[in-house]
């Protein structure tokens, strides 16, 4: 089959001493800022994008480092869950219910040994997915034209609140601002500049990663100013006791996984759901299929591994829709697509034919780094728990230094370091008024393109706005963003109240 001679020749790209080398350290680092509560993967891979562009990385290699510290990220959002009832990102929230149970009962070892094993299971066979779903996604987008792909942004801004989300209307609101964001500079077609308030450094718009590392980096800098957490946690104090899963609780949790696997990739895949849907759903089918003794909530194996088989899960599928339709199914693959564009490499499904070494070359880093995952998080999890214990007040300077340095390394210009701190003060309000980022950031990135599409669909059909409903492709992708628009308006407030409840109970 043609997949698996084009997964040769990625592991033939992938196997090379730099791209095992910088899998390794992305792997590394992402576990540590996976651990660290409050930084998680989109924050983590915004941090990191300065570094890559700063050492000089080519495509391939640049994309290796960041989805392993992507992947590594979801896999160290469980040991401050488990060892400290602290998430260390929103899909890790799941975890803490019964993995933080087991480490008062002394298994906190084989807890985060479990959950490294299931971290492994759901990211493997996500990953095999990607494998066998993307190219079939290819075929389909092959078949788009500019009212299809118009159609396809609205829907990845139609679903950005995601089926959880907490406010539909803050969603649409920091869209709305992305978009703004998106417009500045000189129109392609008119030459008119637009919101460019006569400076001549706005012409050329803003570069989206120094939006990103402003919004995600600077921003938690300044809440970090805000509340002065100086001290880290006590986790020096918990015993881990044996690092080790027995054989008779991978037996009990081996289905467990298994179904978790499933429900994690479908939410992975869907636009707007992510890895938090996926924790969540896998966590409460679990409880409601098998806890009839009760057991979950107080320390039960399963409760463990089938959030992070789901969580971990729900990430590869996320890169499913970026690859195959240049649309991030997540908050985290929505700044990889950035550090994609901004190396000149279109996502979608010309990527497969034009740039096979890519994209298959990062698919094949996938499975590396995966197995370069287990073979850390269980021997080594001492280590990173001893990251735990260094203070916030020594890793914030590190993350405004890499930031800067990395921002400069890119454009050269003192003036972009003014309009990161610009973006840092926003992001900084935004989070302080509970309005997401994420849409900001898609907005900036797909707007640009939303317009191109909008005006050659037109110029197509001499204004006549019927085409961009006139194929039963466009048709279809409406009604699924018109669905995914009402859906959270329907079932969110449901499924928070769950949420709560599953958290809540004994």
């Amino acid at each position: 089959m043609d997949v698996f001679s084009n997964l040769a020749d990625g592991f033939a790209v992938a196997l090379t001493w730099q791209n095992l080398g910088l899998a390794l350290i992305g792997c590394f680092l992402g576990t540590i800022m996976g651990a660290l509560p409050g930084l998680g993967p989109s924050n983590g891979v915004a941090i990191l994008i300065p570094l890559a562009f700063t050492l000089g990385l080519p495509a391939t290699p640049a994309l290796i480092l960041l989805t392993s510290v992507y992947y590594g990220a979801m896999y160290g959002g469980r040991i401050s869950s488990i060892l400290l009832n602290i998430p260390g990102d929103e899909p890790a929230l799941m975890t803490t219910l019964d993995g933080y149970p087991m480490t008062k009962k002394g298994q906190a070892g084989e807890a985060l040994a479990l959950s490294g094993v299931a971290s492994f299971v759901g990211a493997f066979f996500a990953t095999w997915g990607l494998v066998f779903l993307a190219p079939l996604l290819v075929n389909v987008a092959l078949l788009f034209g500019p009212a299809e792909y118009f159609a396809l942004f609205t829907l990845a801004f139609a679903t950005l609140g995601g089926i959880a989300a907490r406010n539909q209307a803050k969603a649409l609101i920091a869209a709305a601002l992305g978009l703004g964001v998106a417009m500045i500079g000189v129109d392609h077609q008119t030459g008119v500049p637009r919101l460019t308030f006569g400076n001549i450094h706005f012409y050329d718009g803003i570069h989206f990663l120094i939006a990103i590392v402003g919004l995600f980096a600077i921003s938690e800098v300044l809440l970090f100013l805000e509340h002065q957490k100086g001290e880290a946690p006590e986790a020096g104090q918990t015993k881990l006791g044996r690092i080790t899963v027995p054989f008779s609780m991978l037996a009990k949790t081996a289905a467990t996984m298994a179904r978790s696997t499933v429900i994690g990739f479908v939410s992975g895949v869907l636009p707007g759901a992510g890895a938090s849907l996926g924790s969540f759903v896998s966590y409460t089918i679990e409880k409601r299929l098998k806890d009839k003794d009760k057991t979950f909530g107080t320390g039960d194996p399963r409760g463990v591994a089938a959030p992070e088989a789901g969580n971990n899960a729900a990430a590869g599928g996320a890169l499913v829709p970026m690859l195959a339709l240049g649309v991030p199914g997540s908050g985290t693959t929505a700044v990889l697509l950035a550090m994609l564009m901004a190396l000149n490499i279109t996502p979608g499904p010309l990527l497969f034919t034009q740039q096979p070494e890519v994209v298959w070359g990062l698919i094949a880093a996938l499975f590396i780094g995966n197995i370069m995952l287990l073979l850390l998080n269980v021997p080594m999890v001492s280590i990173f728990v001893r990251v735990l214990q260094v203070p916030t007040k020594y890793l914030m300077p590190a993350v405004a230094m890499i930031s800067f340095v990395g921002i400069y390394g890119l454009s050269g210009s003192t003036f972009d370091l003014l309009v990161m701190i610009v973006f840092g003060v926003a992001g900084y309000l935004l989070r302080k008024l509970d309005v997401p980022l994420v849409p900001v950031i898609l907005g900036i990135l797909l707007g640009n393109e939303m317009e191109k599409n909008l005006r050659r669909a037109l110029t197509i059909s001499d204004g006549d706005l019927s085409i961009l409903w006139g194929s039963p492709i466009a048709i279809g992708i409406w009604i699924l963003a018109i669905l995914g628009f009402i859906a959270p308006l329907l079932f969110g407030r449901f499924l928070r109240r769950k949420r709560a409840e599953v958290k809540a109970a004994p």
